[in-house]
């Protein structure tokens, strides 16, 4: 009698050990309704990975054939063909082409007024490289806040089933509902944040690799323009 209460025992726990593994990630969500903290997360995940690919190819272009575009700069001026130099800037969508384009704009005036063109386009061109890069940060900071606020809530649920349900036949039910709604909330709001974390960093260090050859080519212009004879 004993030996056939065990075996059904483990039969019923072989059949929910089978049907917890079948459940899929939508299963889990719908049980353990949590739709109202997992909607802003679904959001911000896209809105962080539309910034990431924006970006990413932004700063892909920004960084395009720069050694040919500045040894065909150096010709130009060497050679005395100002409008060939600045056509090619206008035809080049890059922040180097842009920053050169005023610097030889500016050809004939003082080198300083120079320096101070360029210096101040590249300002604006590295803000514009850095466009919505606060916005992932944000999102990496919020996104597991919001988390941790479904944990709070979920957790409030279960303290608010037990008040009301007592030790009854519905008790675990109420107790596991409560509890998946703030485990599934933390995982969700730490997978965005660490997403958007991830995201950040890479398009930080690409930023600061594009400004660093911004630097170089700017000093690289200037010292085209110093060179006797110029």
């Amino acid at each position: 009698m004993i030996q056939e209460a065990a075996n059904a025992g483990t039969a019923m726990d072989s059949v929910a050990n089978s049907t917890i593994a079948e459940m899929s990630v939508m299963e889990i969500i719908n049980e353990s309704n949590s739709w109202y903290i997992l909607i802003p997360l679904l959001l911000m995940s896209g809105y962080a990975i539309y910034i990431f690919v924006e970006r990413f190819m932004t700063l892909r272009r920004a960084s395009n054939d720069e050694k040919q575009f500045m040894s065909r700069i150096k010709d130009y001026v060497q050679d005395g063909k100002l409008d060939s130099a600045k056509n090619l800037c206008e035809t080049t969508d890059s922040p180097i082409a842009r920053m050169v384009d005023k610097g030889v704009s500016r050809i004939g005036k003082p080198m300083q007024d120079i320096k101070a063109s360029v210096e101040n386009v590249g300002k604006l061109e590295v803000s514009k490289l850095e466009n919505n890069l606060s916005a992932l940060a944000t999102i990496s900071g919020i996104a597991p806040m919001i988390g941790f606020l479904g944990t709070v809530l979920g957790m409030i649920k279960v303290f608010y089933d037990l008040k009301n349900t007592g030790i009854k036949a519905n008790f675990l039910e109420a107790l596991s509902e409560g509890i998946m709604m703030a485990m599934v909330t933390t995982v969700a709001g730490l997978i965005v944040g660490i997403l958007a974390y991830f995201f950040y960093n890479f398009l930080v260090a690409r930023v600061t690799k594009v400004v660093q050859n911004m630097e170089a080519h700017s000093i690289e212009f200037i010292d085209i323009l110093e060179e006797p004879g110029k």
